[in-house]
């Protein structure tokens, strides 16, 4: 006769390798850093991709999309605005993608919520991806402050181990910076300046805007197909064209 399963201890709900509803996302933070455009391509590529998104948008980041898209985003109504903001193109256009009414698997977590689930590393997450990340955000997760959600999520990213990309967007970079970005290095996030390159036959901004969020996901190892990559022929994309 088969000895019935022993229910779990008090701080061991669900089995050894077991997900509260199997979903495990990849939580996007988006700091106030210009840079608007990588995210949406960044989070239009993850969800095209059928992956689980946990969204937190820092309140500077708000002030940045509204100043460069004139898109406001709100707590109360993130859904319509994170649509609006995913169809909209980097060169402004307002509906260049096609978003669906549903926005796909994304949870929205507000950034002050620190009781939020990524706050937590026992909550199921693949990664967190920073997109951009301004140099106080980056200041703040090498010196582990967690003033709010986005930096929370980021250091209990470190200290679980998880893929950590943050996509740092300024120019020049101060000394502090550079060693902030050094500690974060050491301590294994992948530090990936917002560096567009023209190898690959760019012939728009949205080109440009496509290769920095496609090499965010290269190194986070998400699939896409967001721009044409090096295949060791000088001068090979011009006569082709672009994809």
């Amino acid at each position: 006769m088969e000895t019935p399963h022993e229910p779990y201890g008090p701080h061991e709900p669900y089995g050894p390798h077991e997900e509260v509803g199997g979903r495990r996302p990849w939580v996007v933070g988006v700091s106030g850093a210009s840079g608007t455009p990588y995210a949406a391509s960044v989070l239009r590529a993850l969800l095209a991709a059928g992956e689980a998104v946990d969204l937190v948008v820092s309140r500077a980041s708000r002030l940045t999309l509204l100043d460069e898209t004139g898109i406001g985003f709100r707590d109360a109504h993130w859904r319509d605005d994170l649509r609006r903001w995913l169809a909209r193109g980097a060169d402004g256009t307002p509906d260049a993608f096609e978003v669906p009414a549903e926005v796909a698997d994304v949870t929205h977590w507000s950034p002050g919520d620190l009781a939020a689930g990524p706050s937590s590393g026992s909550y199921p997450a693949k990664g967190m991806l920073i997109v951009p990340a301004s140099t106080a955000c980056v200041a703040g997760v090498a010196l582990g402050l967690s003033k709010d959600l986005l930096q929370r999520a980021a250091s209990v990213t470190l200290k679980e181990r998880r893929k950590l990309v943050v996509a740092v967007r300024e120019t020049p970079l101060s000394g502090q910076t550079l060693k902030a970005l050094v500690t974060l290095d050491e301590a294994g996030a992948v530090v990936m300046p917002a560096s567009p390159a023209f190898y690959a036959g760019a012939t728009h901004i949205q080109d440009l805007v496509d290769f920095v969020a496609g090499r965010v996901l290269d190194a986070a190892g998400v699939p896409h197909k967001l721009y044409r990559r090096w295949e060791g022929e000088l001068g090979g994309d011009r006569d082709r064209g672009t994809a």
